[in-house]
C-alpha cells in the first residue's frame, strides 16, 4: 500500500516518528504541500491512503485519484476534505477525535492566567533591569486578578469544555455551562447548566469551546457583548470564526471587555489587517493549544490505529457515514 502524508510538519516537526505508519506500507511524508489541485494530485498519484492536516482535498482531486481508498485527517476537524465526494466514491474519511482534550483545556487556563498575572511581561521587565533599579521591593504593571470566587461561563460543554470547567473549579471558580445537548451527569464538580443569556449576564470569564456551526458563527458580537458584565474576560481556543473580531477589538478599546485570550483567529495564519492585532490587552497565540508533544503523540498513534482498522475491514472514526458497523 502506498501512503502519502501531504503536510506532516506541524504534527511532527522532528520530535516524533513516522516509523509505525511506515510499517503499514510505502510511506512518503511531505512537510508541506501547497493548496494547488495539480500539485496535490501529482503527489498523491497512485496512493491508496492519504493523510492531510490542512492541505485541501477537493472534489476534483478526489475524483482524479483513481487508486485512493482511504483519507485520514491529522486533526479532529475535517472541513478541508470534500467528504461528499469521498462518500460518492466510497472512500472513508477518518479523523482523530479527543486526542488533545487535556492540552486544550490546560491552554485555556494558561491564557486566563497570563491575563490575570501577565507573567511574560513581568519576566521581561525583570530581565530588562527594572527590578534591579526599582525603589520598591516589588512592582506590577497590570492589575493582578484572583480567580477564586469568580464565575466562568463555558459555551460548549463537551470533553474540552468539561476539562476546562474542572480546572476552573480547582481554582475556586463557579462554573456555568451552556451546551446544545446538556448532559446533567457532568455537573458533578459544581457546574450548572444555564441558557446563553445567563452566560452573558453572570460570567466574569467566558470560554468558548463549541464547534463552528452556522448558528455559532460570530456568536460573540456587538449585541452579545452588550449583555456581558463590564470588564469581562473572553477566551477562545476553539474556532476563530466564533468571534466577530472587529466587535471584540472595539469592546477591548472601550474597556467593556477587560481582556481577551485567543489561540485561534478567523483566517490563519493571522492576516496583517486582523483588528485584534492592534486591540489593547489581547493575547494572541498561533493555534498551539493542541500541540504538546504528548497530544501530538496520541494523534500519531490514533492515525496509525485508524489505518490499521481500515486495512482490517472495519474503519473507525469515519466522518462521512459509509455503512454499518463503523465507529464514528
Amino acid at each position: 500500500m502506498k501512503i502519502v502524508v501531504l503536510d506532516g510538519y506541524t504534527e511532527n516537526p522532528g520530535d516524533l516518528s513516522w516509523e509505525e505508519m511506515g510499517r503499514l506500507g510505502e510511506l512518503t511524508v511531505y512537510d508541506r504541500t501547497p493548496a494547488d489541485d495539480e500539485e496535490i494530485a501529482l503527489r498523491i498519484a497512485g496512493a491508496e491512503a492519504v493523510y492531510t492536516n490542512k492541505t485541501p482535498l477537493s472534489a476534483r482531486v478526489i475524483w482524479e485519484a483513481k487508486s485512493l481508498a482511504y483519507i485520514g485527517v491529522l486533526a479532529t476537524g475535517y472541513n478541508v476534505v470534500d467528504i461528499k465526494t469521498a462518500r460518492e466514491r466510497g472512500i472513508p474519511v477518518c479523523n482523530i477525535p479527543a486526542y488533545g482534550t487535556d492540552a486544550v483545556g490546560q491552554f485555556a487556563m494558561a491564557l486566563l492566567l497570563e491575563i490575570c498575572h501577565h507573567v511574560g511581561h513581568h519576566d521581561r521587565a525583570v530581565h530588562e533591569g527594572r527590578w534591579t533599579g526599582s525603589q520598591d521591593w516589588c512592582f506590577w504593571d497590570y492589575p493582578l486578578i484572583e480567580l477564586a470566587g469568580k464565575t466562568m461561563g463555558i459555551i460548549g460543554f463537551g470533553r474540552i469544555g468539561r476539562t476546562t470547567g474542572r480546572l476552573a473549579a480547582a481554582f475556586g471558580m463557579k462554573v456555568l455551562a451552556y451546551d446544545r445537548y446538556p448532559d446533567e451527569s457532568q455537573e458533578g464538580f459544581g457546574a450548572a447548566y444555564v441558557d446563553l443569556d445567563e452566560i452573558w449576564r453572570r460570567s466574569d470569564v467566558i470560554a468558548l469551546h463549541c464547534p463552528l456551526f452556522p448558528e455559532t458563527r460570530e456568536l460573540v458580537n456587538r449585541k452579545t457583548i452588550e449583555k456581558m458584565k463590564d470588564g469581562v474576560i473572553i477566551l477562545n481556543n476553539s474556532r476563530g470564526e466564533l468571534i466577530c473580531e472587529e466587535d471584540l477589538a472595539q469592546a477591548l478599546r472601550e474597556g467593556k471587555v477587560y481582556a481577551a485570550g485567543v489561540d485561534v483567529v478567523s483566517s490563519e495564519p493571522i492576516r496583517e489587517d486582523n483588528p485584534l492585532l492592534k486591540a489593547p490587552n489581547c493575547i494572541i497565540t498561533p493555534h498551539i493549544s493542541w500541540a504538546s508533544r504528548e497530544s501530538r503523540q496520541r494523534l500519531m498513534d490514533m492515525a496509525v490505529e485508524n489505518l490499521k482498522n481500515f486495512c482490517l475491514g472495519h474503519p473507525q472514526n469515519v466522518v462521512n457515514f459509509l455503512g454499518e458497523g463503523q465507529n464514528k
